[in-house]
């Protein structure tokens, strides 16, 4: 990168994630942003009134600006990719003829999209982020931070890379950057939490806090988080804690939980998810707004993923199958969210873990 100019950095996409990573990077004079949308009302919103993010005691803005489309000769160090995973290698080959020769692009998906990316860019020139908070867009060019946290990035190869440093510098303002060794490991830990949370969030239209006080909930996510577990082991993949204290090799269910009305460790798991959900519990599923603004729901890079991982392992996912089945068929408007729609999904995994007659 140049040591004698200002970093340039594409913020591309700006929903909740984006939003806020824009709003933020726009305070940093070391900088040099552009923020891209397709949305003419979000890039008007923001061109003309700032960023505007709800904070307890009312509204912070940040003056900004947000573009449609970039300027031909237009390149940048960074280009990070704030869109929703089905939306995300449209925006790389997008942003392609922009990044810098020796740049990076950077995914802040949930999902496995590193190595899409990496179709059209080049593997050497992505790098993962597995953000650890969320947001929401209230509003055109208004935002909410609904939970703290940071990022873990790396190569999802495991490779060093001197630009990780130099992310690192530019990240940390939103929140505190790990550097991983194992961004597989992060990011398969994460994909766990958000084939549970996000697509149960979804089918519930539900906040989490709301969402994790039901037990046949918790229970639910418990099944398909361990789905998840056994597929990523099939992929060798070395699981890392979420946010430092989430151990999926741990609450994954054995055996013996699975045909267990109670025990000390399945009480223990059900008190983790509950202590995620009160942390969490303004948190609400990205895939429920993109339903309601008539946009595709994230659940192939979710759910989906794990499906078709576990396909190629012959390892059954049919918790996940169902759950990705019944996202679809909210978004073609066949089903109504609510929490009947999650109890019909309880039922289901409860007679798919049952012991044979």
């Amino acid at each position: 990168m140049g040591e004698t100019r200002k970093p340039r950095v594409l913020v591309v996409g700006c929903g909740g994630i984006g939003g806020i990573v824009a709003s933020t990077l726009a305070e940093n004079p070391g900088l040099e942003l552009t923020t891209l949308t397709t949305n003419p009302a979000i890039a008007a919103a923001i061109t003309e009134q700032g960023f505007r993010v709800k904070t307890e005691d009312g509204h912070t803005t940040t003056r900004g600006r947000a573009v449609t489309q970039l300027a031909a000769a237009e390149l940048f160090d960074w280009v990070l990719l704030a869109t929703q995973p089905p939306q995300v290698e449209a925006a790389a080959r997008s942003a392609l003829p922009h990044l810098a020769p020796t740049g990076a692009m950077v995914c802040f998906q949930n999902g496995l999209c590193e190595a899409r990316v990496g179709k059209i860019a080049g593997p050497e020139r992505v790098i993962g982020a597995v953000v650890a908070w969320g947001a929401s867009m209230l509003e055109p060019g208004v935002y909410e931070r609904t939970s703290n946290g940071g990022f873990t990035i790396g190569r999802i190869d495991g490779a060093d890379d001197p630009r990780l440093p130099e992310l690192d510098i530019v990240l940390e303002p939103i929140g505190p950057v790990t550097i991983s060794r194992n961004l597989a490991g992060a990011r398969w830990s994460k994909l766990a939490i958000n084939c549970a949370i996000s697509t149960l969030g979804t089918l519930a239209g539900a906040r989490l806090g709301a969402l994790m006080t039901h037990r046949h909930v918790r229970r639910l996510a418990l099944e398909i988080m361990s789905e998840v577990v056994e597929v990523a082991r099939a992929e060798k993949v070395r699981l890392e804690k979420v946010s430092g204290t989430i151990d999926l090799e741990w609450i994954a269910l054995t055996p013996a939980e699975r045909l267990s009305l109670g025990s000390p460790s399945l009480f223990a798991k059900h008190a983790m998810l509950l202590a995620v959900g009160a942390r969490y519990r303004r948190m609400r599923s990205s895939m429920l707004a993109a339903i309601e603004r008539g946009r595709t729901p994230a659940v192939d890079f979710l759910n989906g993923e794990v499906v078709d991982h576990g396909r190629t392992h012959g390892i059954p996912t049919p918790v996940n199958a169902e759950a990705q089945a019944m996202v679809h068929a909210l978004a073609r408007a066949e089903l109504k969210p609510g929490m009947d729609l999650v109890r019909q999904l309880a039922d289901f995994a409860e007679a798919k873990s049952a012991p044979p007659k």
